[in-house]
């Protein structure tokens, strides 16, 4: 096998080394990847059941104690990743994540069905009139940034500056979102300061929507302070931007490769569900998550030194043979389909998930109905992440 180095974001502007995973699934599971300094190296987790035991057991494998980024980071920054509900242990993380649920529930997200659907015909049918678009800029990049927005009550003219974050905070390893004064740490200020004015609009003003539900004390008392608040903002519009986002595009273009699958979900729209699991699985937007040893273990037989780095990789896990029957098919019809592109369980596991499946079903069955005739028109170009499974450029043609 030609190994790679597991965390070069240069791997995957190519695309998952799902041949190397394979391999490292077979012959070394739990694999010791080494990095130049400032990083230490890490135990690279490819296999499902050894992700879950890892993700469920917080206080030997911490989000806290070095932070769920893979890299290493110098105290300033990790001082201020911890404030952040993702980067928290239990207590801690279940304080805040009891408070954020009530907005988060099937009831809540279901409530925005109706947006979600026209939002969504409205991109699709804009992108009908034209002969060629480019399917992440005009569909599948604007959408889940259009649900955040009116899920979160931003008005229709910051929506642009929400995009532009999140591109310039998920995009630091990649050349083209490296302009001056546009690194990722400035994203995140300015988001920063646009979310502590939202809030403190909301605390004046009180309005139906998860602002006003999140700074507002509840009946006991409970809301999320001021810097507990803007770090939850940041996540959201960076967690629920991407995961949707890079889904949409990576599942369309694994339906253009898989023209067989496109087809069956064109005649039949009752297989959207298991469509949009099967997507998951294959695409799994978020590809990785690191956690630290608090103590003396071990994982699936190797042994873990207190303070050693973790590194789990879900796509590997989305396509352990040992769980997936012929793992490297893409098959709509999958069912059961126990992906772990969500998380592999445990206080982490994606708050917005809900939110999540239901606008990727809203959008394949918009464009199963209205777009059946969908063609690749040119090349695609990923991004250079070692983080996202991400697709900068996707050129389609939706008329036939």
């Amino acid at each position: 096998m030609d190994m790679v180095t597991l965390h070069d974001p240069g791997v995957y502007e190519k695309g998952v080394p799902h041949d190397v995973f394979e391999e490292l699934r077979r012959v070394s599971p739990v694999y010791w990847q080494p990095e130049q300094p400032p990083g230490r190296g890490y135990w690279a987790i490819t296999r499902y059941d050894d992700v879950i035991t890892a993700s469920r057991d917080p206080q030997t494998f911490s989000s806290y104690a070095g932070t769920p980024l893979l890299a290493d980071f110098d105290d300033e920054v990790i001082t201020l990743q911890r404030a952040m509900m993702i980067s928290m242990d239990p207590p801690d993380h279940t304080r805040l994540r009891t408070i954020v649920n009530r907005g988060f529930t099937p009831r809540v997200v279901a409530r925005l069905g109706q947006q979600i659907t026209d939002t969504c015909t409205s991109l699709v049918d804009a992108a009908l009139r034209r002969d060629e678009v480019d399917f992440v800029n005009e569909i599948s990049a604007p959408f889940p940034i259009a649900v955040i927005a009116e899920l979160m009550g931003v008005p229709q003219e910051d929506r642009e500056r929400l995009y532009d974050w999140s591109n310039r905070m998920i995009g630091f390893d990649d050349p083209e979102f490296q302009t001056p004064g546009s690194d990722g740490v400035v994203a995140a200020a300015e988001m920063f300061a646009y979310a502590n004015a939202l809030a403190e609009q909301r605390r004046a003003d009180p309005r139906d929507d998860i602002v006003t539900k999140l700074v507002q004390p509840d009946a006991d008392g409970e809301a999320l302070t001021e810097l507990e608040f803007s770090m939850f903002f940041v996540l959201l519009v960076i967690a629920g931007n991407e995961t949707t986002r890079n889904a949409g595009s990576g599942g369309m273009l694994a339906l253009l490769e898989h023209p067989d699958q496109w087809r069956l979900l064109s005649e039949d729209a009752g297989l959207v569900p298991t469509a949009v699991e099967e997507i998951l699985r294959w695409v799994t937007p978020v590809m990785d998550f690191r956690r630290t040893a608090t103590r003396d273990t071990e994982i699936g037989g190797q042994p873990i030194a207190d303070g050693d780095k973790v590194v789990l990789f879900y796509p590997s896990a989305n396509r352990d043979e040992a769980v997936f029957a012929d793992a490297g098919v893409f098959d709509i019809r999958r069912d059961p389909n126990p992906h772990l592109a969500f998380g592999g369980g445990g206080p982490h596991f994606c708050l917005g998930s809900h939110l999540a499946r239901l606008e990727l079903r809203v959008l394949f069955q918009t464009l199963a109905e209205r777009a059946p005739g969908i063609r690749a028109a040119g090349p695609v170009r990923r991004l250079r992440s070692n983080f996202i499974n991400g697709i900068k450029e996707m050129p389609v043609r939706l008329r036939p």
